[in-house]
């Protein structure tokens, strides 16, 4: 009798871990299936505005087009790192934002406001199952960062998390009256591709961390998969320029392994990181790449 019963909980042991096997395995193929050559639609727009400032100006809505390239660097058990090339032309590529997937990752990098970010830490627990997405600058410095358990039910594939952010491109050059849009991102695999759909909040935020909300807005990027062949011109820049680039990940991550709060510099020499970077040779040497980001780094 008791050796049935030891058979029974190693049996059932054994089909657990078997079941989070395969959750895992469908978790890397949703991610995975990111990647490649995509036609991306993008749209934003400001849904309702809570300011009591009767000249108040929402944001204009957003229609964007533009073909990606999302190129898989590195691929291991537990990381998974995206990353997204902008086609402009033929001859004109730019390296666009990044997207790392880490599975039960416990270290954060939470942003605060006025390019700071405050280090947490989580336990084994509070993060079982999960997997980390950190989005990344177009200079490899951080936006923002949050973990959720990838869902597959229904015949659905997604992963929804809200976390803060800085303001995007899109917006930091021409506002000024909030400083925190805190982000509802859901990424879901689709027949077509994928979509990248978010429910954002535009939000004041003081120096003691009180937060006003100023407008909320809607973001839906459509990713269509077309033919890689779409994306040569991508994937050449990539092998011009991995190792440049695989330099400046490097150098952050030994930033980023100090497990402290981050507050980095908007200009040095009046130019903001990713002018300093993209002015680089491809041959730039990691001594070329450290110092650029020591000097945004405040000590």
């Amino acid at each position: 009798m008791k050796n049935a019963i030891v058979a029974g909980l190693v049996l059932l042991f054994s089909l657990n871990i078997n079941a989070q096997d395969s959750k895992k395995s469908e978790d890397i193929k949703s991610i995975k299936s990111m990647c490649g050559c995509f036609e991306v639609a993008f749209n934003f727009a400001e849904t309702f505005q809570y300011s009591k400032d009767e000249n108040y100006k929402p944001s204009k809505t957003k229609y964007d087009y533009g073909l990606e390239w999302v190129e898989l660097l590195e691929d291991t058990p537990n990381k998974l790192v995206l990353q997204h090339l902008l086609i402009v032309s033929d001859t004109m590529i730019v390296k666009h934002w990044r997207q790392d997937w880490e599975f039960e990752n416990t270290k954060f990098y939470d942003f605060y406001k006025d390019k700071t970010w405050k280090f947490k830490t989580l336990t084994k627990n509070q993060v079982k199952g999960q997997w980390t997405q950190r989005v990344y600058q177009v200079d490899d410095s951080p936006r923002y960062e949050g973990s959720a358990t990838w869902l597959h039910v229904d015949g659905r594939n997604f992963w929804t998390n809200t976390t803060d952010a800085p303001l995007p491109r899109r917006e930091h050059t021409i506002r000024t009256d909030y400083n925190v849009l805190k982000r509802t991102n859901i990424h879901e695999i689709t027949k077509e591709g994928w979509i990248h759909n978010q429910d954002n909040e535009k939000l004041v935020r003081d120096d003691s961390g009180k937060d006003m909300l100023l407008a909320k807005e809607k973001g839906f990027d459509v990713y269509k998969k077309v033919d890689n062949a779409k994306c040569v011109a991508a994937q050449n820049y990539w092998k011009k320029y991995a190792a440049m680039w695989k330099n400046v990940r490097a150098k952050w991550q030994t930033v980023f392994d100090q497990n402290k709060d981050l507050n980095l510099q908007t200009v040095v020499d009046n130019q903001p990181l990713f002018n300093h970077l993209f002015e680089l040779k491809p041959t730039a040497t990691k001594a070329e790449t450290d110092k650029i980001i020591d000097s945004f780094v405040k000590k």
